[in-house]
């Protein structure tokens, strides 16, 4: 998965389509990420105290790898990811512009 976390992402199919965010957890295994202000669900929330209300909360719900696409740190466009090593070192790049992320 050549998403991590803390990645500015633009999602690129779905209900959120064309919205962008930063990624706040990702789940390589499952192949998901959640991230900020996208794929919003209510959440019902009972009360835990006997003085307390119960509540509905807003929450991130995790969304598909392949929806979401890298922005381009250049450019601000999505772009595909690629790897180049330099100096022994192996780093993520852009494809549209070559920057390093």
């Amino acid at each position: 998965m050549k998403i991590k976390k803390d990645d500015n992402i633009i999602v690129i199919s779905g209900k959120d389509k064309g919205k962008t965010g930063k990624v706040i957890r990702a789940f390589p295994h499952e192949s998901k990420v959640i991230v900020a202000g996208v794929n919003i669900k209510k959440i019902h929330k009972r009360p835990t105290k006997s003085s307390q209300k119960g509540q509905i909360v807003d929450q991130a719900a995790p969304i598909p790898v392949s929806n979401v696409m890298l922005v381009d740190p250049k450019t601000n466009k999505r772009t595909r990811v690629g790897y180049t090593i330099k100096d022994g070192k192996k780093t993520r790049t852009a494809k549209r512009s070559g920057a390093t992320i």
